[in-house]
């Protein structure tokens, strides 16, 4: 491959996303999704770089329906970070969805303290009052989604659809295996394994939430 100088790069930001994605529709399969699920991947992808991101991606039938009608409806978007939250992009919420991030609630590392648990965590308890209905995106921390997962079980208001994207080396494989095998009947969206991250999360959202590619989407935006 030649190299490419400091006077010689692509510059327009329209054309370099039309070049990636386009490159990226080359080099991606999707043939194994479901045709809701196709633009979803080629975003995430985009998000990180990762063409082979596909064969990890776990999802039941009914999310992006599901997830799509949430947003049209104006539901609220629980994200469990904020690097999540600043990935969405709120010009393609038509509905104006609210983003909500209570990691950074007054008295949070007191109450995660408390109960022995991560503030990632703990920041999900917070989430219960707009629970129902609501896209549940969660993008870094294992354990925010096992504790989710924990409060669909004792009873706690149903989300309409959960993306979940956390990555690393402690309990984030294991508790994407817990949203991806059903037990708990929810729509859902996840990345097998220890890969993952905000910008994948909220890649996600971004597609389900307009076609793909916007025209006027900036450069390297998930």
């Amino acid at each position: 491959m030649a190299a490419t100088s400091a006077a010689d790069y692509q510059r327009d930001p329209d054309g370099i996303t039309r070049r990636s994605f386009a490159i990226i529709r080359q080099e991606t399969d999707v043939s194994a999704l479901p045709p809701g699920l196709a633009d979803v991947a080629y975003r995430m992808v985009h998000a990180c770089g990762m063409t082979d991101l596909v064969a990890d991606l776990a999802f039941s039938a009914d999310v992006a329906e599901k997830a799509q009608s949430a947003l049209a409806a104006g539901a609220p978007i629980l994200a469990d970070c904020r690097m999540v939250a600043a990935g969405i992009s709120r010009a393609r919420l038509g509905a104006g969805n609210d983003v909500v991030c209570t990691l950074g609630a007054p008295g949070l590392p007191a109450r995660a303290a408390a109960a022995g648990t991560t503030r990632s965590a703990a920041a999900v308890d917070l989430w219960q009052p707009q629970l129902a209905g609501a896209l549940c995106v969660i993008g870094n921390a294992p354990t925010a989604l096992f504790r989710l997962l924990e409060l669909v079980a004792e009873g706690a208001p149903r989300p309409a659809a959960v993306i979940a994207t956390p990555p690393g080396f402690v309990g984030a494989s294991e508790a994407k295996v817990l949203l991806a095998d059903g037990r708990h009947g929810l729509p859902f969206l996840t990345l097998l394994g220890r890969r993952g991250g905000s910008a994948v999360a909220a890649a996600a959202v971004n597609a389900l939430a307009a076609e793909l590619p916007p025209a006027c989407e900036a450069e390297g935006g998930p």
